[in-house]
């Protein structure tokens, strides 16, 4: 555990100039205030920051702004990006005149789903091993106006310029449509890009192991080892950051934008979830999968509550434009060990210490405290219901005949399904005050503020198809 005197000393020692308190806002936006090394003792790190909340979409009202952040010593971590070296601290919101978490964080709501974990009874740790992909490009421009809607993206990589004509030659070597998957180079041209990512997490503290080309053309994925559910959800906040900075500083944009090209394979977070109690794994058994009765009656409660939990695991328009048959997304609310085609899959693990669960529909617009707290709270709610998963699916969803296709329950189709289905489906989430109404309620109007601006705005789209009726 690091103290708050050992970040005064670290101060001091390594030559700090700057300290950053970043923290996280309900869109899942990482934010930061900077402050000089000379206001940064142990009094101030004890008592926290104040700063003005009305200013962040969807918390407070300007008559009740004022808003303190408490960092956390042991999330402190030195950026690699500042000229001036500065240490990043992550910090939870509180209310300044009681001390008591802010009901709107999302970082206090994952630190509250632990809490409530252990106050259960059911378990005293939970683990989570999100798998964030990307796409990378060199070229991004779009445009938004009264009489103009557009967009345009485009990579040297990309398999749409196999004929493109360029100064010193085209060489031909690109994955195709879902070809990505996974090609040695110079197919796959961005290995270095992708190893100086991976590599500044490493130097960063981060737990990492892998990367490699995802399926689809500009797609990538770096693997961040498991941790607890809040440690997680910082390293993955982390994680984009690198990943942002290091694709700007080689001229290229990198976006977590779960379906930012048409007719290829979209960007997916496969979650991994386990929890342990007495330092023994609960989801290992002798059911199905070797996994025990607590880990069925956990998948349970995701299936169950799968739309409500759209809304934090799927939460953009464009997360929609993934969750389409046809392109190994998950859309069916099914399980099954080892196939990937269901929105539930257990792994093969040759340990009991290894068994968990893998939510293969989530996606990285998703806000990652709110995401992974909501999917324990599901998961909880099966087990403290003992809801019946019923039976596994070994066959190949995505090629089931019609008839098979109606019986089985999908996620939802769109947005405002979510919503829709938060709005009926959330009471799981409000055992323990891990969420609360009114951070439901402020979440729902914020993304309705998204929807009604998508809905309402005509697309190329329609003109090709309605311009001429």
């Amino acid at each position: 555990m690091t103290t708050n005197a050992d970040i005064v000393k670290m101060i001091k020692d390594e030559d700090i100039e700057y300290v950053d308190i970043r923290f996280t806002d309900p869109r899942g936006k990482l934010q930061h205030v900077t402050v000089i090394n000379d206001e940064v003792d142990e009094d101030f790190l004890d008592g926290g920051f104040m700063f003005d909340g009305s200013s962040i979409a969807g918390w407070k009202s300007i008559e009740e702004s004022d808003m303190k952040l408490i960092p956390d010593a042991n999330s402190a971590y030195i950026d690699p990006f500042y000229a001036e070296k500065t240490l990043c601290i992550h910090c939870s919101v509180v209310e300044p005149d009681t001390g008591e978490p802010y009901s709107r964080d999302p970082r206090g709501t994952a630190e509250k789903a632990e809490a409530y974990l252990i106050s259960s009874g059911i378990g005293d740790q939970s683990f989570f091993g999100p798998e964030a992909e990307f796409f990378l490009f060199d070229d991004v421009r779009f445009s938004v106006e009264m009489n103009k809607v557009s967009y345009q993206i485009d990579a040297q990589d990309a398999s749409w310029n196999t004929d493109t004509e360029y100064e010193m030659g085209n060489m031909g070597h690109r994955p195709g449509v879902k070809g990505g998957y996974f090609p040695v180079n110079p197919i796959d041209d961005a290995q270095d890009i992708r190893g100086e990512m991976l590599s500044t997490m490493k130097r960063m503290g981060m737990k990492v192991d892998k990367h490699h080309h995802e399926v689809a053309s500009c797609q990538h994925e770096l693997g961040l080892v498991f941790g607890s559910l809040t440690k997680q959800a910082d390293e993955l906040q982390k994680y984009k950051y690198v990943i942002h900075n290091v694709a700007h500083a080689y001229g290229k944009s990198a976006t977590f934008m779960p379906k930012p090209i048409a007719g290829d394979n979209g960007t997916g977070m496969h979650v991994n979830m386990s929890i342990w109690k007495d330092g023994k794994p609960l989801f290992a058994g002798d059911k199905y999968a070797d996994l025990s009765q607590e880990a069925l009656y956990f998948i349970g409660g995701i299936l169950k509550h799968a739309k409500a939990l759209n809304a934090f695991t799927n939460p953009s328009t464009n997360s929609y434009k993934r969750l389409i048959p046809g392109f190994e997304a998950p859309v069916l609310r099914a399980y099954s060990a080892r196939n990937r085609s269901g929105c539930v899959r257990i792994p093969w693990a040759e340990s009991p210490k290894a068994k968990r669960v893998e939510a293969r529909f989530p996606d990285p617009a998703a806000n990652p405290y709110l995401c992974f707290a909501a999917l324990l709270m599901a998961g909880l709610d099966g087990i403290k219901n003992k809801i019946d998963p019923g039976a596994a699916s070994d066959k190949d969803l995505y090629d089931l005949p019609p008839e098979e296709l109606a019986e089985i329950p999908t996620v939802c189709g769109s947005l405002r399904e979510a919503l829709d289905a938060l709005e009926a489906d959330h009471e799981f989430l409000l055992a323990g005050d891990v969420f609360t109404k009114d951070q439901i309620d402020g979440y729902v109007a914020l993304k309705m503020e998204e929807l009604v601006a998508y809905e309402h705005t005509p697309h190329p789209v329609e003109f090709k198809m309605y311009y001429s009726c």
